[in-house]
């Protein structure tokens, strides 16, 4: 047996997530916040899922590269993320742009983001490198994937989501082989190849890649040095690989992890908000697609000291109850009526206000007789007395943010415009 398969892989990788990204199809969202760092399922931020999966795999060794607006972010990590210990040869590493290589110079791509970082990442010895986004919603042992790609003698392996092949027109596609060796690799293509006995089917990029480090840093610092290139992994490192050496694709459902309710592998990509609202009201079916109770593979995050969620007054149109709905510690619901809802941590609800189908972020304060259908709350917003949101479509969208897909977006500034 090889010496060094005695133990897990992933106790010799590192996980480098990519977390700089503003993800503006979220709007009003990610004003003020990083994509990664939007809240999700009541008490995480998005980031989680994929530091969750790093933890889970035995991957004790992490980087996270910010860049835009990663106050809240880095202040997260900071406070959800400081248990790792040097003397157990662990380490997290929080990386903004800081212009180490060059004095003018923040993060210029993805595959920059990692290069601008070499030496923080060889000073570990690391032998392998998972390349993470910092931005999509699943649960993965990454352990396996490490397995495939030494066993395979890959120069990149490519974490591919199996999709309807023309709905694959807004990835990176794989061209692959039988073998699921990577022939081509195509950026949004308008007809995506199909998969070798399964035309239908395409397989799409999730951006997670694993290397040897040392092969990886040497492509890093040739693609440095190339004056036309973009600095990403997925418009320059892949394909230059692609042609040149050996990519092989890992199905995410080889190594999806699922409870004993998840009936298929989930993977979202919560990048709009119609997409963000669905993910999070999800949540409230009674066997969600998404089991965030499986205490087998816990998401890690900020655990806040908050007293527990309440529940007050019994009378008739004034009665606290949530019904198919998730609620958060340090919440009360006051003679408030909610209906298929997810509520963060610290909401006030009161009396005879109604929710249905909302989606509320911490510290909201609902005033009463409020009435809020479909919509997405942002942190810390006063919801005026008698407020109605989902009625009126039209009237709606003079005042919020509304959805093609009908949800409205509410922030504080649109409230502050309200002529009330």
């Amino acid at each position: 047996m090889d010496q060094k398969r005695i133990q897990p892989l992933a106790r010799d990788a590192m996980a480098y997530v990519l977390a700089g990204g503003r993800g503006s199809r979220l709007k009003e969202l990610t004003d003020r916040r990083a994509k990664p760092a939007v809240y999700f399922g009541g008490k995480a931020r998005i980031i989680d899922f994929a530091l969750s999966n790093a933890l889970n795999s035995g991957i004790r060794r992490i980087g996270v590269a910010t860049q835009y607006k990663a106050h809240s972010l880095i202040r997260h990590l900071q406070r959800g993320w400081n248990f790792f210990r040097p003397e157990r040869n662990e380490s997290f590493d929080i990386l903004p742009a800081s212009q180490r290589v060059s004095e003018t110079q923040w993060y210029e791509g993805t595959a920059d983001a990692v290069y601008q970082n070499a030496d923080i990442i060889e000073d570990y010895g690391v032998e392998y490198m998972v390349i993470l986004a910092g931005d999509h919603i699943y649960k993965m042992d990454y352990e396996l994937m490490l397995q495939q790609h030494v066993d395979s003698g890959a120069h990149v392996t490519i974490g591919c989501l199996e999709v309807p092949r023309m709905e694959a027109t807004g990835f990176g596609v794989m061209h692959v082989d039988e073998k699921d060796e990577i022939i081509a690799f195509v950026e949004k293509p308008a007809d995506p190849p199909g998969i070798p006995g399964n035309p239908e089917m395409a397989l799409a990029s999730m951006g997670i890649y694993v290397f040897h480090t040392k092969f990886l840093m040497e492509l890093l610092r040739r693609d440095a040095a190339d004056p036309n290139s973009s600095r990403d992994f997925g418009k320059d490192i892949i394909p230059y690989i692609v042609e040149n050496g050996k990519a092989v694709a890992h199905r995410f459902a080889a190594s999806c992890v699922r409870s004993d309710f998840e009936r298929e592998a989930y993977w979202r990509d919560v990048g709009t908000v119609d997409a963000y609202w669905q993910a999070n009201i999800d949540l409230t079916d009674i066997t969600p697609e998404l089991d965030i109770y499986d205490g087998t593979w816990p998401i890690w995050t900020f655990a806040e000291i908050r007293p527990p969620a309440k529940f007050v007054h019994d009378d008739d149109n004034r009665r606290g109850s949530a019904i198919s709905s998730l609620v958060s510690g340090d919440c009360i619901i006051s003679g408030s009526s909610l209906h298929r809802s997810l509520l963060f941590t610290g909401v006030r609800a009161n009396s005879y206000s109604r929710l249905e189908g909302a989606v509320v972020l911490p510290d909201v304060k609902i005033g009463r007789h409020a009435q809020l259908r479909n919509v997405v709350i942002d942190r810390g917003v006063i919801i005026p007395e008698g407020l109605i949101v989902g009625e009126d479509p039209d009237f709606d969208a003079k005042r919020f943010r509304r959805s093609s897909g009908g949800i409205c977006l509410i922030t504080q500034a649109m409230i502050d415009k309200l002529d009330l």
